[in-house]
């Protein structure tokens, strides 16, 4: 399966607008069923509603969380998602801006079957704390 220039675009325009959504389960619909999301070599959030869990507790700490779509790429069934958000963090209100991506398996319906998701937690925590 390749996928087009125009439908990765148009996923990727799509994915940043459900995270600036706020609806977590709007996050998820863009997962397979059975798809699965790892960050920094995490637990893995598997399944539709795992991944919804993950994005609301992403809400939970940066409620005000926006997040751009830097650039995208796609290969044969393969893409990554690079992205910044912004935002503040909940607990101590001090301002974040985390730069990261997702690198995507895609099936052939175009929903994420897994993803590895990737920022620097180091760099995150200094921020939260206002370092």
């Amino acid at each position: 399966m390749g996928i087009s220039n125009t439908e990765i675009e148009n996923i990727a325009k799509e994915y940043a607008a459900a995270w600036n959504s706020k609806s977590a389960s709007s996050v998820a619909s863009f997962y397979a069923l059975n798809g699965e999301i790892v960050i920094n070599s995490g637990e893995p959030w598997s399944g539709r509603s795992k991944v919804q869990e993950m994005a609301a507790g992403f809400y939970a700490d940066v409620p005000d969380l926006t997040l751009e779509c830097d650039e995208i790429r796609a290969a044969g069934s393969n893409a990554i998602f690079v992205w910044t958000f912004t935002g503040h963090d909940a607990t101590t209100g001090n301002p974040l801006r985390i730069a990261g991506w997702e690198e995507w398996v895609l099936s052939d319906d175009l929903k994420v079957i897994k993803s590895k998701g990737w920022f620097d937690a180091d760099d995150y925590a200094r921020q939260v704390a206002g370092d």
